[in-house]
């Protein structure tokens, strides 16, 4: 049985490092079976979400397809002034058309979090909002977030990683994710 985590993050400066980091987390869902596919970077360059407009960009429309389908999510976004990057929370706002499926929002999902940010009050406050918005989304996070400070933490071109405890950190967060897709897939399947 495959299951499909689907990695949102990064910021619109390319190969950033909060990409790097959501690419090292989902190395752990794929160790642990998953098939990922990552949306990053200009992938998350979207129309503000309005509710009043039906009609969706190709791009928006793909996002929502994706976590449609996603049996687990692995979230990373940047700490901007103590909080999430705008790009990441409009991203999260398109979750809102699907409110009226089977299993609603980010339902019955595990959700991994991360952020990363150049010190350590905008990393953790920025990670308590990220799980916040989690919740309201109805997603189950991850009991292990990671908040990085990049001040302290580098990630190379390479996908290496200048602290070995933070990179296995943000491969548990994918293990995590993978772990209970697989088993509520299962349980889901068998009922």
């Amino acid at each position: 049985m495959t299951v499909t985590v689907v990695g949102i993050g990064g910021s619109l400066r390319a190969d950033s490092q909060s990409e790097r980091a959501l690419h090292v987390a989902l190395s752990g869902a794929e160790e642990a079976g998953a098939k990922t596919i990552a949306i990053t970077g200009t992938d998350l360059v979207l129309p503000f979400y309005d509710p009043a407009v039906p009609e969706r960009p190709e791009a928006a429309q793909r996002l929502i397809d994706l976590l449609r389908e996603a049996d687990g999510v692995v979230l990373v976004s940047p700490g901007y002034h103590g909080s999430l990057s705008g790009l990441v929370k409009n991203a999260l706002d398109y979750v809102q058309d699907l409110s009226n499926d089977e299993h609603p929002y980010l339902d019955g999902r595990a959700v991994g979090c991360v952020t990363s940010a150049m010190g350590w009050q905008a990393a953790v406050s920025t990670l308590t909002a990220l799980r916040s918005i989690v919740h309201a989304l109805r997603g189950w996070p991850t009991p292990l977030g990671v908040p990085l400070n990049t001040a302290e933490v580098r990630f190379e071109a390479d996908g290496s990683c200048s602290d070995e405890r933070a990179a296995e950190s943000l491969r548990l967060v994918g293990r995590q994710v993978a772990e209970f897709a697989l088993g509520e897939v299962g349980h889901h399947r068998l009922h």
